[in-house]
């Protein structure tokens, strides 16, 4: 990564933390009960293959899922200051970080922050990118929304890795490329819903180059620019998910299992995009089990299937 690229990451947190408001404190636990938060990570983040995982690493993973659900829950759903709820996260990680666990989503954390030394910056990271949400609606370039994805994504990656302890440099800089793109194929997936949530996390130069207006993620179905331009994204995202190709063949035992039904549910949830012609408004265009176990397989053997390599050449 670039000094400038590092520069402008600091400067997003920072500016998230800037419009952070700490006037008064609400309690917001009874909006994020532990079922429904654990309820909706093991339905949005978790592949099929983490159900074949020992209890205990289970355990640290769906935690992890938890707290970054937990956080997206309340700055994108909570019914009253959002940025107050955020605050609350943020005393919350005090908290457990002192020994003192209060919710029962930050309790869960503790033996994961015990067993394997993971430090706050990630968990800080993360809240930093759902501040960055409550006041930045654009993104310009597709570099700066690859900073936005640092924060919001990467993070978790991290954290996997270090539950099984495997974490190297060379492993970081594979999983920040598939994190960032899983982030990428979510952003395509909910073009129509983050519209009309006033977010648009396309590139705003891309969005010109093929035509594509505000208006058009609006409309019943995804015209001709629209299907382009997530067509375009789709190749981007896909060629950052095929970086978990070389991550999955440097691991091994239960590691390489959960890495593979990562990279492989975004591999499949990239094919249904584009077996549905790339038209993102008209339905929800998601990947079913057989696609997933039809993409796990080779994922977990190391391969990249002829199509991706013949997709990749042209």
């Amino acid at each position: 990564m670039s000094a400038e690229r590092a520069t402008d990451r600091v400067s997003l947190t920072e500016s998230a933390g800037a419009c952070s408001s700490r006037s008064g404190s609400e309690s917001v636990g009874q909006h994020v009960a532990l079922d429904v938060v654990m309820a909706r990570a093991a339905g949005e983040n978790f592949p099929v293959a983490l159900r074949l995982l020992p209890r205990g690493l289970r355990d640290h993973l769906e935690a992890i899922y938890g707290y970054a659900r937990l956080v997206d829950n309340l700055g994108d759903e909570f019914p009253g200051d959002r940025t107050v709820a955020l605050d609350w996260v943020d005393s919350e990680l005090d908290a457990l970080f002192s020994g003192s666990p209060r919710h029962a989503v930050f309790r869960r954390l503790e033996p994961l922050i015990h067993s394997f030394g993971v430090q706050r910056r990630p968990f800080d990271e993360l809240l930093a990118a759902n501040r960055l949400d409550q006041h930045k609606t654009r993104y310009e370039t597709r570099e700066e929304l690859m900073d936005y994805c640092a924060l919001s994504a990467n993070p978790v990656g991290h954290m996997v890795l270090a539950v099984f302890e495997s974490a190297t440099p060379e492993r970081i800089v594979a999983s920040d490329a598939v994190c960032s793109g899983l982030q990428i194929l979510e952003h395509l997936q909910d073009v129509g819903e983050d519209a009309r949530a006033g977010r648009v996390y396309l590139p705003a130069e891309d969005m010109a180059r093929f035509g594509c207006s505000i208006e058009d993620l609006s409309a019943p179905e995804a015209g001709t620019g629209l299907r382009e331009l997530v067509a375009y994204e789709s190749r981007f995202a896909r060629e950052l998910a095929d970086a978990g190709i070389p991550l999955v063949r440097s691991l091994k035992g239960y590691a390489r299992l959960a890495i593979s039904g990562f990279v492989a549910g975004g591999l499949a949830g990239l094919d249904a995009i584009e077996k549905a012609g790339f038209e993102v408004l008209g339905g929800v265009r998601r990947a079913g089990r057989s696609d997933l176990l039809r993409r796990f397989i080779p994922v977990y053997l190391g391969r990249r299937r002829r199509a991706d390599r013949s997709r990749a050449s042209s």
